[in-house]
């Protein structure tokens, strides 16, 4: 049984991340334990036609380890990935990476004060856990009546099937979120009929996308503080729009721009009223695209205003009762957010699993550590997501938490620590009443964000710089720390 003083749980942005932090700081006896076969995560998994970035490039990347080869000012998933590659590799962290390892129970051991992690290629012990595997992991696909006997192709966009060309084919494409907004338009021209349910409306911006010439590539590779300068400006405008969530009237002013696009790109009059969202801007997972609504108006695609109520061989009802004959379905729904499967494999000293203390509704302190669950930490984890900023901005504010939280305890000995359950409970009802009137809660939407009880568990309601301000020094007071050796066979 191997033992390491940190265990990581997955490689995507956020495992990575954490390895080259622990490098930094002079920890190296870790390991990432990876159930694929490479890099990068949620970039990995996702390559349907059209993936990219939704956060600018300059602002989708580690602050250490600026890129200044972006070829667009919103980067394909290709991209991405060759830039979590690469910046991995200079890191050092293939080396640290198990692949093809899947965690499938990690246990916190109060008498060893070591976390036992029983995976698909054995057993490992260690000191502490990180848990990075992210809340785009699983895909989401509705339990939709007969769907099992489906004659032909069903896949969800995060796993899309490149050996099956649509090509001339009826699709059924269901959902509307992020990725519907960019695969839509890459397959549309090339299906004979395109099917798209849409449950609910969406809000899509106008996406601010352009090329980076020779010159301007030029600049950001050898202008000293150019790429600095850039990533300022998109955090910047983003923080700007971020002021918005928080006070939902000013969002109300921004969806005109929204309006806008949609009455320049879409002419007919019912189809447009079947594209006009109900609710404030922001309450739902903010879109942007410039091909989405041009894509709907073509002669080969028909937007059906409802759910998919079930399927009938080849037929696909939806809650209108209209049927439609096609030849694949596309699922693009999303992935289980706030019911992450990480939930029910990791467990407490009286094996307890995750889930089994939030009982749908996810929380922890600072969205980082768990009151029942020592020396373990969640990257990405419950009260930290935002509408506006860039999934790094927050990982890395999380993971200056977690280097002063092993700091703290290497440099005093202790063998355990967790945040006391008041300090948890506090922080996240401070939380709830703050997110009160922002337009995730206030905007009039069913969101990702609710879970399955209706509690917000996902986003945090105020700046990213409070956040960063927040995670930036780590509170001692607010847990309970053991110093005292852990039990062993000779001591009992």
């Amino acid at each position: 049984m191997t033992h390491y003083d940190i265990l990581v749980i997955g490689a995507g942005i956020s495992g990575i991340g954490a390895a080259i932090r622990l490098k930094q700081n002079g920890i190296e006896n870790f390991v990432i334990l990876e159930k694929g076969d490479a890099l990068g995560g949620t970039w990995r998994d996702n390559t349907y036609p059209g993936c990219a970035c939704d956060v600018p490039s300059a602002l989708y990347s580690y602050s250490f380890a600026p890129n200044r080869e972006w070829s667009r000012l919103f980067a394909g998933q290709e991209e991405i990935c060759r830039y979590i590659e690469r910046t991995a590799g200079h890191h050092g962290i293939p080396g640290h990476v198990q692949f093809g390892t899947e965690v499938q129970r990690a246990q916190w051991n109060e008498d060893t004060r070591r976390w036992t992690v029983d995976t698909t290629a054995g057993t490992f012990t260690s000191d502490a856990i990180i848990a990075a595997a992210g809340p785009w992991n699983e895909p989401l696909v509705p339990d939709v009546p007969g769907l099992d006997t489906f004659p032909g192709e069903v896949f969800h966009s995060s796993r899309w099937n490149h050996d099956f060309d649509l090509t001339g084919r009826r699709v059924a494409v269901v959902g509307t979120g992020a990725s519907a907004v960019q695969f839509v338009p890459a397959i549309q021209p090339h299906v004979a009929e395109l099917h798209l349910y849409q449950r609910t409306a969406q809000w899509v911006l106008p996406k601010p996308d352009v090329a980076l010439r020779g010159v301007e590539r030029a600049v950001l590779r050898r202008v000293p503080g150019a790429i600095r300068a850039l990533r300022r400006v998109e955090y910047t405008i983003m923080e700007s729009l971020g002021l918005g969530f928080r006070h939902p009237w000013i969002l109300k002013v921004v969806q005109q721009i929204g309006k806008a696009q949609l009455l320049a790109q879409v002419r007919d009059r019912e189809l447009r009223a079947s594209l006009t969202p109900d609710y404030t801007l922001g309450c739902k997972r903010l879109l942007m695209s410039n091909t989405y609504y041009p894509a709907l108006t073509q002669p080969n695609v028909e937007v059906h205003a409802n759910a998919v109520a079930s399927v009938r061989g080849n037929v696909v009802v939806g809650t209108d009762g209209e049927e439609r004959e096609v030849d694949a379905i596309v699922f693009g729904t999303g992935f289980h957010i706030l019911d992450m499967p990480i939930g029910a494999r990791v467990f407490d000293g009286e094996g307890r699993s995750l889930d089994d203390h939030w009982k749908g509704s996810p929380q922890a302190y600072l969205g980082t550590t768990v009151a029942g669950f020592p020396n373990a930490f969640v990257l990405l984890g419950p009260a930290l997501g935002t509408g506006h900023t860039s999934a790094f901005m927050i990982l890395e504010a999380q993971l200056d938490y977690v280097l002063q939280a092993l700091t703290h305890a290497r440099s005093r000995g202790w063998s355990r620590w967790e945040p006391r359950r008041e300090v948890q409970d506090a922080f996240n009802a401070q939380v709830q009443k703050a997110l009160a009137t922002t337009v995730y809660n206030a905007g009039g939407c069913q969101s990702y964000f609710l879970d399955v009880n209706g509690r917000n568990s996902f986003n945090w309601p105020w700046s990213t710089d409070r956040m960063r301000r927040r995670l930036g020094r780590f509170d001692e007071a607010a847990y309970e720390v053991t110093c005292e050796p852990a039990v062993t066979a000779t001591s009992r």
